[in-house]
């Protein structure tokens, strides 16, 4: 999962100028004259709609409306955090459980039963008292500021007296203290914007997304699920190997065995026919070599801890059927856990390449960004490559989690394909 456990309030300076100058206090402002109709069309709507749809519950018919106004709701809650972020600078991830793989029954009981939904609910319907207070606030002592700014130029240019807001300016110094009023009201409604934006992002911050004890314990279950498949795949690896040795490599020696017992009875009877068995065992001890390389290889390649990242994913280029450009942009070796999951998610991708992608060519990279190796590999596929369970891919991305790494597929249909795996690296 992959999730911030913080949220970002990024307000700067709370000078006058400060606050004049810093382009998040002009990017709030679109917010405050959307917030309002926004929340106005949802409140009329749910309240219209939401009572109806609860009471025909009785009658079954309104339990399918409930789950679209849900849907709804959801909807407006979802894109209200993508317009926070853009506008408020608020950082608020999802925090919807996942989704259930089950029929309709298992959708609805997802839907009903998340406390999210029920937050974002109060939240939409908060929205609408809210962005109408906020709005008649700051806009409020905008036009007040700028009015009481406007106020004395008839004065000044014509002589006229001028009345508004039940104040009379007749004269210059009248004038220049209503200006001074003005310009102080300005100031306020600067920082009514940045209050308003703070406490609002608070306030979505509270709805909308989740405490930081409820993410602590979703990551926790996230990795205890992941490691307890990496349990479970190292468990059938182990059984593979045993299974592999036995069936193969064991099969092998006893067969060589065998042979040189039945040549040693042949030296002084028939001599050609034991040389012809010491040359049968002498092949079938080479095959049985072969074999057990060729199963320590796909334990862990001898390459990789002999020579490094670099030489190792050269290796699997080379073998590759298409032409592999590969990139190593570290210089010092990582933990050898790290090593491996990078090297095992290179050849995973590149035979899933020669399989099914049909690609001509494929670029693999790896970087470090911060405490991460980044590992990229494209190509100029057909693309459609996705995570199933019991997969390859979802090999790797139980692999990767158990050092707390995230693996990420990005195929659409047509291509390309690009396979990016972040694994934190402590050097």
């Amino acid at each position: 999962m992959e999730r911030r456990l913080r949220d970002r309030v990024p307000f700067g300076p709370w000078g006058p100028l400060g606050i004049a100058v810093d382009p998040v206090t002009w990017k709030a402002a679109p917010y405050f004259v959307v917030a309002p109709a926004v929340g106005t069309a949802c409140f009329v709507g749910l309240g219209l709609a939401l009572p109806l749809s609860l009471v025909l519950v009785l009658i079954w018919v309104g339990l399918p409306m409930l789950a679209v106004l849900i849907l709804l709701w959801r909807a407006v809650a979802f894109a209200e955090r993508r317009f926070v972020r853009w506008t408020l600078g608020v950082d608020i991830p999802d925090p919807y459980r996942p989704r259930p793989d089950g029929g309709l029954y298992a959708h609805l009981r997802w839907l009903f039963v998340d406390p999210a939904t029920w937050k974002d609910l109060g939240y939409v319907l908060l929205l609408c008292p809210l962005g109408l207070l906020e709005f008649f606030v700051v806009f409020g002592l905008w036009s007040l500021g700028l009015e009481l700014l406007a106020l004395p130029l008839p004065l000044v240019l014509t002589d006229r007296t001028m009345t508004a807001w039940f104040v009379e300016v007749s004269t210059v110094p009248e004038a220049v203290l209503v200006m001074l009023v003005g310009v102080v009201s300005l100031v306020a409604s600067l920082y009514a914007l940045r209050g308003a934006a703070l406490a609002h992002g608070w306030v979505a911050r509270a709805l909308l997304g989740t405490d930081d004890r409820t993410l602590l314990l979703a990551r926790n279950e996230d990795l205890r699920a992941s490691r307890a498949r990496g349990v479970n795949a190292a468990e059938a690896e182990r059984r593979r190997i045993e299974r592999d040795l036995h069936d193969g490599a064991q099969q092998r020696l006893l067969s060589v065995a065998l042979d040189l017992g039945r040549a040693q009875a042949k030296f002084d009877d028939d001599p050609v026919q034991a040389r012809i068995l010491v040359e049968s065992a002498a092949a079938g001890a080479k095959a049985a070599i072969a074999e057990l390389r060729d199963l320590a290889r796909g334990i862990y390649p001898a390459i990789l801890t002999d020579r490094g990242l670099d030489a190792a994913l050269s290796s699997l280029a080379a073998r590759a059927p298409v032409r592999v450009e590969v990139t190593v942009e570290i210089t010092d070796r990582p933990p050898a856990a790290v090593e491996s999951i990078a090297y095992f998610v290179v050849a995973e991708a590149l035979t899933n390449m020669a399989k099914y992608s049909e690609a001509t060519e494929a670029k693999v990279k790896v970087s470090r960004a911060a405490d991460r190796v980044v590992v990229e590999i494209a190509d100029n596929g057909v693309g459609g490559a996705v995570v199933r369970p019991g997969g390859g891919l979802n090999g790797l991305a139980d692999r990767a989690a158990t050092i707390d790494g995230v693996l990420t597929v990005d195929s659409p249909p047509g291509g390309p394909t690009l396979i990016r795996a972040e694994l934190p690296c402590v050097w």
